[in-house]
């Protein structure tokens, strides 16, 4: 059965305005299964996605008005979530070690890794793995495609930081993927 607010985006963002509760639930069911992932990415566990995506959907709800138009409601959605990940990190950032480091040596510089044999909760896991601030740069330059500087303008770090701790991010999930390749198994004495 087709809902009738599903296509005209303009009349549903509308009606949500108006607090309209069967809009703001179809508006919140349209997006939330994608918006969920985008928090997995930058939370430890499921009950911290939970939180950020009820979190930023809350912001969604109360600042649509405010929504210009200029981008497609999924784009600004998103970057809602995105910056209500980052500041339910903050905390986690702020005391995760930083490095300013102009060149990483030894550290592998291809960015192409073959991730096809892996499924999406698979590499999930090992994103959650990285320490918070190689997690938040790891996904907001690879996954999101934000550049350097803007990544250093978000976090208020400077542009070398998010340069060196996303080529750190790589070499630690290229180690597990390797890891995870070639386990080593231990053996256990009786």
């Amino acid at each position: 059965m087709q809902n009738h607010f599903q296509g005209n985006e303009e009349w549903l963002i509308s009606e949500c305005i108006s607090g309209n509760s069967k809009a703001q639930r179809q508006l919140y069911e349209q997006y939330s299964k994608k918006m969920y992932v985008v928090c997995l990415r930058y939370s430890k566990t499921t009950f911290e996605a939970e939180d950020m995506l009820q979190e930023s959907f809350i912001k969604v709800f109360n600042h649509l008005q405010d929504f210009q138009k200029d981008c497609p409601l999924e784009f600004w959605i998103k970057r809602i979530v995105i910056n209500t990940a980052l500041k339910h990190n903050r905390r986690k950032l702020d005391k995760a070690p930083t490095e300013d480091v102009t060149e990483m040596l030894n550290e592998p510089s291809d960015d192409a890794v073959v991730l096809s044999n892996y499924n999406f909760q698979e590499l999930l896991a090992m994103i959650q793995k990285l320490a918070p601030r190689y997690q938040m740069i790891f996904n907001l330059y690879a996954i999101e495609g934000y550049k350097h500087k803007e990544i250093a303008d978000m976090l208020g770090i400077n542009e070398g930081t998010s340069k060196s701790q996303y080529a750190r991010a790589k070499v630690i999930l290229q180690k597990m993927l390797i890891q995870d390749e070639n386990p080593v198994y231990e053996k256990f004495s009786p």
